[in-house]
């Protein structure tokens, strides 16, 4: 894995698992609060945003193959599940503390 600093901009990609993720967080939580659910969604991508210069901010994944690529960041009670790629970030997966662990194998990719 290459050093990152403050003027590397990492790209960003999204697993299927993660916009399905996102898009059924919104859609929970829309039911009960649209306006909670454009704003958690707005932090989560903000949150994103982040890790592009700053790869590194999340906490390694001890239970990964890999600790030093596989990471979380914590947005409120969300957990975003990432991997670091020597160009590029991929947003594996997306789940709320109440859920499981979302399972990180990625299918279709």
């Amino acid at each position: 894995m290459r050093q990152h600093d403050e003027r590397t901009l990492m790209k960003v990609r999204y697993t299927k698992q993660a916009l399905n993720d996102l898009a059924r967080l919104r859609q929970f939580i829309a039911e009960h609060n649209p306006r909670a659910a454009q704003a958690i969604a707005s932090q989560l991508l903000h949150a994103v945003e982040r890790l592009k210069p700053f790869p590194l901010l999340g906490i390694k994944v001890a239970s990964s193959p890999n600790p030093q690529t596989m990471r979380d960041m914590f947005v409120k009670n969300y957990t975003l599940r990432y991997l670091i790629g020597s160009s590029e970030i991929i947003i594996l997966r997306i789940w709320h503390d109440k859920e499981r662990e979302r399972s990180t194998i990625l299918h279709d990719e």
